[in-house]
């Protein structure tokens, strides 16, 4: 049976899992964690992703990217992009209207896109799989925002192939926890259910009717540009403030200090959940000078109120939406690590007057298990508890056409479940007109500058008529898959164009999906070799650093003290070159190894290898 993983591509951390024999498995990755840092980093020597990016970022912030999920899909004059700017301790170009992150690796300067930094934690994600497997993965279901549209999703299924990755579905991250929900639970009956989904970088809220394995989202709503990652840049900002109000001194655009500042306040938010205050103390700060300040909760929850408050006004937007009262919502499931904020908690459960939250599922985990289960469904896994399964999705966001004026047509509204057909009658603006050009938008905003233009075409051979005469009508039709088929047929002539919408191309052009290819294929090569290389240099430290032990314990007393004078000499040379030379090549190190053990084992017969 084909292997198939689920991944939530977390803007903060990702996760991957493999569900089999009614049985879903959170897989840990190399260094023994469930969960995976989205972030990368670019040195000298070589790129690092999830925890070793991490440990060296206050020393390279520069070249060690975070937060790439706030930007993909996205164009660089995005009013969330900018705001993201004055957070990003890396540089974020515009290339052609899209971000990119220009870096300096292997002591050359390179230009990083979104999807490519997506790709290197996917790929991390796979290699965790084939782990786990002990074999190649290629299938995989991937989770993203529900709210994001179609360049943003697409942009995903890039970094997917990037990453050698086959994408067999992108599903809502809320539904794939609802799906863990169901399973988990192992749910008989129906239930109603409301997914409260708050991550790092992003908020989600659907509701879920569930029904003998028919899993059929009513309504969802969300931000985008809303999680964890701005609750952290709040205290970022009040401690800057603060600081410089103190001070004099100005830190705003000392990378550095800000990085440093972040990480700080990414600890001092978790441990507000934890207790009702926080030190914040920085060692030479800015100019030589300490910080060393303190929040309350209290102080904290009043800085993120609005935020907070937003995902309330939209958890009522999805009620009125589904057209429920919230008496009638049986569960209140809680999914991303910012759920675990006791104003949130405390929040909801006041609107929901004083219903228990669920939080029977890790909610760091639990979007990760349930694409598993999605990716198990589609490769027809033959586990009992998910034979039944079927997921009914929704169109996110309105469909519609372009008017005259830059106005939005809506003809398949958001919310609506898919599949679905729909169509609307247009006409001509003026006078004999003889051709209309239709562009194919997606997005809420009533003038469609702030929507996405998914597609254009244009029909022609309009028989000349006073305008408003003709009758045009436009079907829109949209499968399971999220593939859009738009027709416009003139009901005097029967005249018909048409455009389908697969999002089967992003921003990126086959020519340059390849090039990415191969330099990925480049990096995979440079990392192995790293790979060999550390393994030599860990292996001559540990037979170094282990005689040097012997020679101060049990060799003391048992070697003459020639051959004891001897090999502490070698000993110490070597641990000595070895603290000045990390860079130096795998040769050197096995040459270095093999003359430590030759004289260890002349000297010593039962020196370890």
């Amino acid at each position: 049976m084909t292997h198939a993983i689920g991944i939530d591509l977390g803007t903060t951390n990702s996760c991957v899992a493999h569900f089999a024999r009614d049985r879903c498995d959170i897989l840990a990755n190399d260094v023994g964690n469930r969960t995976t840092p989205s972030v990368v980093a670019f040195t000298a020597a070589e790129r690092l992703v999830g925890e070793a990016a991490i440990s060296q970022a206050p020393i390279n912030p520069a070249n060690t990217v975070f937060g790439s999920k706030r930007v993909i899909g996205r164009k660089f004059d995005d009013a969330e992009v900018q705001e993201d700017l004055k957070y990003f301790p890396f540089e974020v170009a515009n290339h052609w209207g899209n971000p990119v992150f220009n870096v300096h690796h292997l002591g050359q300067p390179k230009s990083v896109t979104p999807e490519e930094i997506a790709a290197m934690v996917l790929t991390k994600m796979k290699q965790t799989a084939e782990a786990y497997v002990d074999g190649d993965v290629t299938a995989v279901v991937i989770t993203v925002p529900a709210y994001f549209n179609g360049a943003q999703r697409q942009a995903t299924i890039d970094a997917a192939t990037l990453a050698g990755l086959k994408v067999l579905r992108i599903i809502n991250e809320p539904t794939a926890a609802a799906i863990a929900y169901g399973v988990d639970n192992q749910l008989v009956g129906s239930k109603t259910v409301l997914i409260f989904d708050l991550g790092g970088g992003t908020f989600d809220v659907s509701l879920v009717a569930i029904d003998g394995g028919v899993y059929q989202v009513k309504a969802t709503a969300g931000d985008t540009h809303l999680g964890g990652e701005d609750f952290t840049n709040r205290l970022v900002d009040y401690f800057v403030d603060e600081f410089e109000r103190k001070t004099g001194k100005i830190v705003t655009g000392n990378n550095r200090a800000t990085r440093r500042l972040a990480v700080v306040c990414e600890r001092l938010k978790r441990e507000l959940s934890a207790s009702v205050h926080a030190l914040c103390q920085i060692d030479y700060f800015c100019d030589g000078i300490d910080l060393d300040s303190s929040i309350t909760r209290g102080h904290f929850e009043a800085l993120c109120h609005d935020d907070f408050k937003t995902t309330i006004t939209l958890v009522d937007k999805v009620l009125v939406d589904a057209g429920i009262d919230k008496a009638q919502v049986d569960e209140v499931v809680l999914v991303g690590g910012s759920t675990r904020i006791p104003k949130v908690q405390e929040m909801l459960s006041t609107y929901f007057d004083g219903k228990p939250l669920t939080k029977s599922i890790n909610p760091d985990e639990v979007v990760a298990y349930g694409a598993a289960v999605q990716a198990a469904v589609l490769v027809g896994d033959p586990s009992s508890q998910i034979q039944h399964l079927k997921l009914m999705d929704i169109t996110p966001l309105s469909l519609g056409i372009d008017l005259e004026g830059r106005i939005m047509a809506p003809v398949i509204p958001r919310n609506t479940p898919l599949p679905i057909k729909r169509s609307k009658i247009f006409t001509t603006s003026y006078d004999k007109q003889t051709a209309i050009e239709f562009r194919v938008f997606e997005g809420e905003r009533k003038i469609n500058d702030n929507n996405h233009l998914l597609g254009e075409f244009e029909l022609f051979e309009i028989p000349p008529a006073p305008k408003g005469m003709p009758d045009i009508d436009v079907s829109f039709e949209m499968d399971t898959n999220g593939i859009l088929n738009v027709a416009a047929v003139d009901k005097g002539t029967g005249n018909t164009q048409s455009l389908t919408i697969t999002h089967d191309r992003g921003r990126l052009s086959d020519d340059e999906i390849a090039q990415i290819v191969a330099d990925a294929a480049k990096y995979r090569e440079a990392d192995d070799a790293e790979a060999i290389r550390i393994g030599a240099k860990n292996r001559l430290a540990s037979l170094a650093y282990s005689l040097k032990n012997s020679l101060n314990d049990e060799l003391k007393g048992i070697l003459t003290p020639g051959n004891y004078k001897t090999l502490n000499q070698i000993t110490s040379k070597t641990i000595s070159w070895l603290d000045g030379s990390q860079a130096a090549t795998t040769t050197e190190y096995v040459n270095r190894y093999n003359k430590l053990h030759q004289v260890a084992n002349r000297i010593v017969p039962k020196a370890s290898p």
